[in-house]
């Protein structure tokens, strides 16, 4: 009976919409910020390193590089918070579920993701590659088309 009622609770809270990203993902997260008696929306981009957690436990962590200092932010993912998310840059899909090993990296290296190219992005009806670019016939490379 109890846990009956803390899942329709939680279920309550759940935010539509949210899960529209995976790790390696550029986004912005747009955050409330509260000053004083004002609240404002705050931006942050960057790259998602970490997503942790189910249901309105669910969270994750997103990292950029800012005046070459690295600076990594948890967000709950169902935070009444989080006015929106964002996909800035779609990666490829992940062979690891964290991408720690981005702290290591200095640089451009800090933020170097694979990026996912417009034919391959199906997902937001980016018309496909022309089929003479995706053609590897080894006459058409060499200048010499029959």
């Amino acid at each position: 009976m109890m846990n009956v009622l803390i899942q329709k609770i939680t279920q309550e809270q759940l935010k539509p919409n949210r899960d529209v990203f995976k790790i390696g993902d550029g986004v912005r997260v747009h955050v409330k910020v509260r000053e004083g008696e004002k609240e404002r929306i705050q931006v942050f981009a960057g790259i998602v390193i970490a997503r942790r957690g189910s249901g309105i436990h669910a969270s994750f962590t997103v990292r950029r590089v800012s005046f070459g200092e690295g600076i990594e932010r948890v967000f709950a993912l169902h935070s009444p918070r989080i006015e929106k998310i964002e996909v800035e840059r779609e990666s490829v899909p992940m062979r690891r579920a964290k991408l720690y090993y981005l702290r290591q990296r200095i640089g451009k290296e800090a933020v170097k993701v694979k990026e996912k190219k417009s034919w391959e992005n199906k997902t937001r009806g980016v018309p496909s590659a022309p089929k003479s670019f995706l053609k590897t016939d080894a006459r058409v490379s060499a200048g010499k088309v029959s």
